[in-house]
């Protein structure tokens, strides 16, 4: 944009006043900035987006780090679901907040750049089309008037200076009066001075007058094409007014997540979870599983037998049978050392005799069949949480026969509940054919349709192991379930 336009150089600017000469380039220069602001707002936006972005991540890392750690953690039961709900909490407000990011860029973003992109139009020589409109217009419409004002400055300087050679001819012709040395046709001189400079004040002030009036009479139509030039510009500035107005309000809606049903049904259900944690459900299950509610194996006398080379494997002290199961029968001597033999458990069958079932950790992955528990006692070594290598365990009691059955960890009830298998199996995705309730507390319980996670084969007695979608193991009967394609 120029400077003072040609016609007025020379006028001075009184006051701040809009109507000022020049001073119309305020309202010219909110067109350059409503084309930065737009800028301004879309990195705004961007920088938010960002932030959302950075903490829906931070959440993810968050809530699979902690889950992995009570997973593996001393923690069990209901508590340990209700303590898992604030990951799966985590999990779910960081997609909201994905969302959120997505909408901040790919709405709220694009839609400022497209607006800025239709109401700016870029010229060749620089500068936007809308900022050269608005000058032409206010410089046309000030032109007149500021040629005028112009004259009047001019008329208006004359008139003062005419004045002033007035008041000096007067002084030089009272003091000749007092002066003897001066002739008469000097003091007639000086009096002619004065008397010409009166006319000239006279006439400058006429035509100073005129030209204040003639501006005077232009002042109307100058107000009237500088206020509509001004009006267009508040038109052009209303509508990016308004817009910003608008996207601000759906920036708004895209970051208030306590209208979202979704958000209020995570922390819903982040609270259920949490009220359904049980203590004595919790203690119960314990002492199934780990304490007195355990079955054992007392120990008996056992005939040595070169058929019983082995131990039996977990897998096989689960399974119910029609006899009595001799368990614990170890090799001795050379037999040991012999790794070709199969080893056999030795049945008794009888009518009068059932078996023990012993119960079983639903949280707890199976052993392969023939994975002894020294095996997987070294495998669990490996696969210890950071809180189970910071305990410190009493070595009271040892067993020297690395064999002995009762030497395991699983008798003295020292595993860990939530450790995973050395070398889980395949799973495969599963669609329940028909309702089923389990009948012991180490099986599962689903409706038709519900669909699970296979987690081992079919075993000799038609029963698979598997994991429903909220976490629970268990087995459940395998003609009961087909997989999905």
């Amino acid at each position: 944009m120029s400077g003072l336009y040609d016609d007025s150089v020379g006028v001075e600017v009184s006051s701040d006043s809009f109507w000022e000469v020049g001073n119309y380039k305020r309202t010219v220069k909110r067109i350059d900035d409503g084309h930065r602001l737009c800028n301004d707002l879309m990195n705004c936006i961007h920088e938010r987006a960002r932030i959302e972005k950075v903490y829906a991540q931070q959440l993810t890392e968050w809530a699979k780090r902690w889950k992995q750690l009570v997973e593996k953690g001393p923690q069990y039961g209901t508590v340990e679901r209700a303590w898992c709900a604030f990951m799966s909490e985590a999990e779910k407000v960081s997609e909201l907040h994905l969302e959120v990011k997505g909408s901040l860029m790919n709405e709220d973003f694009e839609k400022i750049k497209n607006w800025q992109k239709e109401a700016f139009h870029k010229q060749m020589m620089g500068g936007f089309k809308e900022t050269k409109e608005a000058e032409d217009g206010f410089r046309k419409a000030q032109k007149p008037w500021a040629k005028k004002l112009k004259e009047v400055e001019a008329a208006k300087k004359a008139y003062h200076a005419a004045c002033k050679e007035e008041k000096l001819a007067i002084s030089r012709e009272t003091n000749s009066k007092a002066d003897p040395a001066l002739n008469p046709e000097q003091l007639k001189k000086l009096q002619d001075k004065v008397e010409r400079s009166k006319q000239d004040v006279l006439k400058t002030k006429e035509k100073y007058e005129k030209s204040l009036k003639e501006l005077d009479n232009a002042t109307p139509q100058y107000m009237e094409n500088m206020e509509q030039v001004f009006e267009q510009c508040q038109q052009f500035e209303e509508k990016r007014l308004r817009f910003f107005r608008e996207v601000l309000l759906e920036v708004q809606k895209h970051l208030d997540l306590s209208n979202v049903a979704s958000y209020k049904n995570i922390y819903r259900e982040l609270e259920q979870n949490i009220k359904t944690a049980d203590a004595v459900e919790d203690l119960r299950w314990f002492r199934a599983n780990q304490g007195p509610g355990m079955s054992m194996n007392w120990p008996q006398f056992e005939e040595w037998s070169a058929d019983l080379n082995r131990t039996l494997s977990r897998r096989e002290k689960k399974k119910a049978s029609d006899g009595v199961t001799l368990t614990g029968i170890n090799q001795t001597g050379d037999q040991a050392s012999q790794p070709n033999k199969h080893s056999s458990s030795l049945s008794v069958q009888s009518n009068t005799v059932q078996s023990v079932q012993s119960s079983y950790n639903p949280f707890e992955d199976e052993e392969d069949t023939g994975s002894t528990v020294s095996e997987k006692e070294d495998n669990k070594i490996k696969n210890v949480s950071s809180y189970e290598k910071n305990q410190s365990y009493p070595t009271d009691w040892s067993d020297e026969e690395s064999n002995n059955p009762f030497s395991s960890t699983d008798a003295n009830g020292d595993t860990n509940p939530f450790d995973e298998d050395a070398s889980p199996a395949m799973e495969v995705r599963v669609r329940a054919l028909y309702d089923y309730e389990g009948q012991e507390q180490d099986e599962l319980s689903f409706k038709a349709g519900d669909e699970l996670t296979k987690m081992e084969n079919e075993d000799e007695q038609g029963w698979c192991k598997g994991r429903l979608d909220n976490g629970q193991v268990g087995l459940y009967p395998a003609n009961y379930v087909e997989p999905i394609q």
